[in-house]
């Protein structure tokens, strides 16, 4: 059972975007998805949830191809969090969440949604939010409560196989301790059975929350393992243009990622432009 890529190419405006793409995710496990700007991560988040035509391959969602999907299951199972989720102005946070419950099928429009809904708030720390129309919260308090909408959506055990759970930038605009809260949510949701594969910009993060690191550059995947194994001086070097020292932290196996220098004279893995994040 597992949320898998095979061969996957997404092409944009005659531009690639993915370049023959695979990798899975298995439940337990939270996948995180770096690289530099530009490498293609959101494209190949979309991709996994079903949200862009691929030029080839395919994707494979509990070993069915994703389009053979129904609606109500593959939202019961799959849920996706944009980097950019819409604006719901006018709305309050819990309307925001109880959206997540509106899958044909899945939400009953009853107290049982509500008091879902309330609880993933909760899980976010945004439980005392509910009443306070988004327009009035910050980005990162918006952020969060988007969180709770696809956690919401996902609350419930399918009656057979797994939920995957996928996250593009959700530590952005948030503090140092709402990241740790967000990511270490997410390491729950995968030790209670679930998967995750989350897109991430630090380093760090992936390597302190992520039990394996997928390296996108333009387009490709560079490399796919545990975080203490990809994330390699040379290899960060040669994929984000920056020179870096590595330190193991004393009594862990948590790399820790320090800039040694700016990225001048330094070059990416690879000379060809990429449009897709």
């Amino acid at each position: 059972m597992s949320l898998s890529a095979l061969e996957v190419e997404v092409w944009r405006k005659r531009r690639s975007i993915l370049s023959r793409v695979s990798l899975e995710v298995r439940p337990g496990e939270l996948l995180a998805i770096v690289g530099p700007s530009g490498a293609g991560k959101s494209t190949l988040l979309r991709a996994l949830a079903g949200e862009h035509t691929y030029r080839s391959g395919e994707v494979l969602l509990e070993g069915r191809p994703l389009a053979r999907w129904k609606r109500t299951a593959r939202a019961r199972q799959l849920g996706f969090l944009p980097q950019y989720p819409s604006r719901m102005f006018g709305f309050t946070a819990l309307d925001v969440v109880l959206l997540g419950r509106t899958p044909p099928g899945l939400g009953r429009g009853n107290k049982e949604d509500v008091r879902i809904a309330l609880s993933a708030l909760a899980a976010t720390g945004t439980r005392h939010l509910a009443a306070r129309p988004c327009p009035t919260l910050s980005e990162g308090e918006r952020q969060r409560i988007q969180l709770a909408r696809v956690l919401a959506q996902l609350w419930e055990l399918p009656t057979w196989g797994h939920r995957y759970l996928l996250l593009d930038e959700p530590t952005a605009n948030l503090d140092l301790t709402h990241q740790n809260l967000v990511l270490a949510l997410a390491v729950r949701f995968a030790l209670q059975g679930g998967a995750v594969v989350a897109a991430l910009h630090d380093l760090n993060l992936a390597a302190r929350h992520a039990h394996r690191v997928a390296v996108l550059a333009h387009g490709r995947l560079v490399e796919l393992g545990p975080p203490a194994q990809v994330l390699r001086p040379e290899l960060i070097a040669r994929t984000f243009g920056v020179a870096v020292e590595v330190l193991q932290r004393p009594g862990s196996c948590v790399p820790l990622i320090l800039s040694t220098s700016s990225s001048q004279g330094l070059e990416p893995v690879s000379p060809s432009p990429a449009s897709g994040d």
